[in-house]
């Protein structure tokens, strides 16, 4: 009897042993299979069993979660949703994540390893700690201000402080509620074929998913390359340009929207003063397209790993162009596009003696109690200029604030540059005109520059080569750079 006992013993144990590796199997080497098999609701579930970390703007959340009582227990709901929209993003449990809501996804939803009090423990447990937080850098006067300035308007605003890279405004209207997406039931259903079936594509961030033909904002670039390749003998050197300019290789003549027989041979800053369309398709030629491909890639064209930490759409420069199209993309025509994060990086370069910053928008994630898991350090994207070539393209963007087509951006107390532009578009140039401003404000006796701005307003007013720019866009970015300054004098 004891030998019968025995052997049940070891085939008992035989078959506990079985268990236990098979078990072991599939939760060391199986379970990333089983947590993706659709039919699988349990991490899901697991997901919107508590509520998600918070999104702040200095200190406050524009977040929060409500308990809906069913299975996907807690809900994303959003305060001020259709301002914070192109930050937020969306977190909906339908239809998934987008921008900072996706990106930091992670931090959010309490699964990133990095919140846990003890290394790898998670990933052991497959427990779940309570959703992070993440702080922005947005600065919510200037987000405020980009919003209403807009009104409603197709365009988009960026905002950043150039010493630093922060971001701290990034608004695109018309926007929406993520709130009304943020469910299951058939609200949400009916609000996601809403926004996706509108022509005015709310949910689009154009902020920095759209290019735009930047016109003669790009007019900064191509100095910029002109100065930096001694193209011309200094910003009050006479640049031997008829007016009009017929386009090399062409029979095509390229005229001034205004001044137009003062720009015959101007110098480069009253070419960028009254934004003389000749003198810098002509010096971009003269320039060359190695040299312009170049500094606009010092900028941040042709870079399709811009990430904020969502990623930017590319801004484009043609790298292989005959002179004729050259001569337009100089002034910002032809296939040249830009988002307005780009542009506003434009302006971020040469207010900030020609270093680039990393532009980010988050500035640090934490636990839900507060304790830090990541910074964003501000790093340099590039040294875009010489800070000699910088200068003098802050005193020029200055002359445009002050006596040029820039004289709406004015702001007591500090000191301001800019630049205008109108781009065109659409075949015959028949689409809405594109205004656009770019710019720059620091109070007279600060060290460092407190903000750059970029403003595109799709307008059917702007007729004109940059007198819309200056009338449409010019008052938003005012309102944004005086927010900032006056964020940093409270």
């Amino acid at each position: 009897m004891t030998k019968y006992i025995r052997r049940a013993s070891v085939f008992c144990l035989i078959l506990l042993i079985a268990l236990l590796i098979n078990a072991a199997r599939i939760q060391f080497f199986q379970a990333d299979k089983l947590d993706d098999n659709s039919a699988n609701r349990r991490s899901t579930i697991e997901r919107y069993g508590q509520p998600r970390g918070d999104i702040l703007v200095q200190g406050k959340s524009v977040t929060g979660s409500k308990d809906t009582g069913e299975s996907l227990r807690y809900e994303r709901t959003y305060k001020n949703g259709p301002l914070y929209a192109p930050v937020t993003g969306y977190a909906s449990q339908t239809y998934g994540t987008t921008f900072v809501e996706s990106a930091e996804d992670d931090i959010l939803s309490g699964t990133d390893p990095m919140l846990s009090p003890v290394p790898f423990w998670n990933e052991i447990s497959r427990a779940q700690e309570p959703g992070g937080n993440v702080k922005t850098t947005i600065n919510a006067r200037a987000q405020e201000a980009a919003y209403s300035g807009l009104g409603g308007k197709k365009g988009a605003v960026a905002a950043i402080d150039p010493s630093t890279g922060k971001i701290l405004a990034l608004v695109s209207t018309p926007s929406y509620d993520p709130g009304r997406i943020a469910g299951t039931d058939s609200s949400s259903t009916e609000a996601w074929a809403e926004l996706n079936k509108s022509e005015e594509q709310p949910m689009l961030n154009r902020a920095l998913r759209q290019t735009y033909p930047p016109g003669s904002t790009f007019k900064v670039v191509t100095a910029a390359a002109i100065l930096e390749n001694n193209v011309v003998n200094g910003i009050n050197a006479s640049t031997d340009t008829p007016s009009p300019y017929t386009l090399p290789g062409t029979t095509t003549q390229l005229t001034n929207e205004s001044a137009s027989d003062a720009c015959t041979d101007a110098t480069l800053e009253y070419a960028l003063r009254v934004s003389c369309n000749t003198v810098f398709a002509n010096l971009g030629v003269k320039t060359g397209l190695s040299d312009m491909v170049k500094m606009s890639e010092n900028f941040g064209f042709n870079d399709s790993g811009i990430k904020v930490p969502m990623a930017a759409a590319k801004s484009n420069f043609d790298t292989d162009m005959n002179d004729s199209q050259l001569a337009l993309s100089s002034i910002g025509q032809y296939d040249t596009a830009a988002t307005p994060l780009q542009m506003a990086m434009v302006s971020s370069a040469v207010a900030n003696g020609g270093v680039l910053m990393q532009p980010h928008l988050v500035d640090k994630t934490t636990t839900d109690d507060g304790d830090t898991v990541s910074e964003t350090g501000s790093d340099t994207y590039k040294q875009v200029m010489s800070p000699y070539t910088a200068t003098q393209l802050q005193q020029m963007m200055e002359d445009v604030v002050s006596e040029g087509t820039g004289t709406g951006a004015r702001i007591s107390g500090a000191t301001v540059g800019g630049k205008t532009g109108t781009a065109q578009h659409g075949e015959n140039n028949e689409g809405t005109p594109y205004a656009w401003f770019i710019s720059y404000a620091k109070e007279k006796d600060a060290a460092t520059p407190g903000v750059a701005v970029a403003v595109v307003v799709e307008d059917a007013s702007a007729n004109r080569d940059d007198i819309s720019g200056g009338g449409s866009a010019a008052p938003i970015a005012k309102s944004v750079m005086e927010a900032v300054l006056g964020s940093s004098s409270d």
